[in-house]
């Protein structure tokens, strides 16, 4: 019964880590979006930009929440 018990943590334990790396990826997609519309003139490029701002702070927060949510 251990066995099963210690194999279940471990799994969520890989599901774990690997929803960090998610999150921590999309903190750099935030980051980057953000640098790169800093830095553009061009309003093609700026609403290119917007848009892939938008994308990445909602994955973030969808992340976050599924994260948390295992937490629990």
């Amino acid at each position: 019964m251990k066995h099963g018990i210690l194999k279940k943590h471990l799994v969520l334990s890989e599901e774990e880590r690997n929803l960090r790396r998610e999150i921590e990826r999309s903190k750099t997609a935030i980051d980057s979006a953000r640098n790169h519309f800093e830095q553009v003139v061009d309003p093609t490029l700026i609403d290119c930009y917007i848009y892939e701002l938008n994308a990445a702070q909602l994955r973030y927060q969808f992340l976050l929440r599924r994260f948390k949510s295992r937490e629990v």
